[in-house]
């Protein structure tokens, strides 16, 4: 199977970006520097490019009815123009991807989902459909995204008249024509920072990111989204979240609204008894990876790293970690082993980063 590009595969390699496979695209992995990358996005402005993102959309009189029905989170008593993220479940509850849902408008509805999921998640919507009135369509390949995150990032994008003339709080999302063409444009981000999510055709982004490189924007790879996500301790598909678990088990209990009246999965998650549950350990020295086992007091096994880095912004080794709930220690006393050694690890009770989203 040949690997996929985006429309700002060129782009990436002519500013000399380290590429790399990930999720079945060819991605830039990092420009000049990951360090230099992150703190862009933590002090000034950075862009990613995330066209590998799958975009499906549903319209009809029942979208958003049946998107409520999809999704564990609340999405009906969403306002029009808001963004909502969720786990997407199976009737087990187990998660088979974490999205956001946007609601454009009553009766249109985008559905971002994981590169690695697209297949996978289509499939699921659309066996899920039923004679729910309303139609669904796969158009990842029609749009190309660009993440642009940090706290200049509002200012810049006014500049470039990519902004909506009306009110835009965090979690929003509009779908309105500017002078370059139709977009979406959400307020959502991967970053703990403000940002911005833009949705638009091919050639519209390939014009937009030459344009923010002019502005002086960073261009961001993987590896700083990754520190960056970490930092602010979000959760990504295939490391925190997966059809092993639930969102009982991934800290993700807010994202399950036990009130609605329906949704897929709901019945199996009534009855489950969580039996994981995620920490944010910080190391003094070293850096903890994923696959690196967690211990308690008595040296015992009690869990395993499921993403960790160096923190560019604290200096610090940093990880999120699975705990077996039966073996969590009440006294919040853990250690990583990192190769052969024993390290004790601080435990943390928020996020590594204080993000600066709006």
């Amino acid at each position: 199977m040949s690997t996929l590009t985006t429309s700002l595969t060129e782009k990436h390699i002519e500013l000399g970006a380290k590429m790399a496979p990930f999720a079945g695209f060819n991605m830039p992995v990092s420009y000049k520097s990951t360090k230099d990358e992150v703190i862009a996005v933590r002090k000034d402005c950075g862009m990613f490019d995330v066209s590998h993102m799958g975009e499906f959309f549903l319209e009809g009189n029942e979208a958003i009815k049946f998107v409520d029905y999809l999704l564990t989170n609340d999405f009906s008593g969403a306002d029009v123009r808001k963004a909502v993220y969720s786990p997407l479940c199976n009737n087990e509850g187990r998660v088979i991807d974490d999205l956001i849902a946007y609601k454009l408008s009553e009766k249109k509805v985008l559905i971002c989902v994981n590169a690695a999921n697209i297949e996978k998640d289509y499939k699921w919507i659309e066996s899920q459909l039923g004679d729910f009135d309303c139609e669904l369509t796969n158009q990842s390949n029609d749009y190309s995204l660009i993440a642009v995150q940090g706290p200049n990032s509002e200012s810049i994008l006014i500049d470039l008249d990519i902004y909506p003339k009306n009110s835009f709080p965090y979690y929003s999302a509009q779908e309105f024509e500017t002078k370059r063409g139709q977009i979406i444009l959400a307020r959502t981000g991967y970053t703990g920072e403000d940002g911005f999510e833009v949705f638009g055709n091919h050639e519209l982004i390939k014009q937009l990111w030459s344009d923010l490189l002019e502005k002086g924007v960073e261009p961001c790879g993987l590896a700083a989204r990754d520190v960056l996500r970490i930092e602010v301790a979000y959760p990504l598909y295939g490391h925190e979240l997966s059809e092993d678990w639930t969102p009982l088990d991934a800290g993700l209990k807010w994202t399950v609204k036990m009130d609605k009246d329906n949704f897929i999965g709901k019945e199996a998650l009534a009855a489950h008894k969580r039996q994981t549950r995620l920490v944010k350990l910080e190391l003094d020295k070293g850096i903890p990876r994923a696959g690196y086992e967690v211990l308690n007091d008595n040296e015992e096994v009690i869990g395993t790293i499921t993403s960790g880095t160096m923190s560019v912004t604290t200096g610090k080794g940093i990880a999120i970690a699975m705990i077996q709930d039966d073996k969590y220690p009440e006294n919040k006393s853990f250690s990583i082993r990192v190769r052969k050694n024993i390290i004790k690890a601080n435990f943390h009770a928020k996020a590594f980063v204080t993000g600066g989203h709006k």
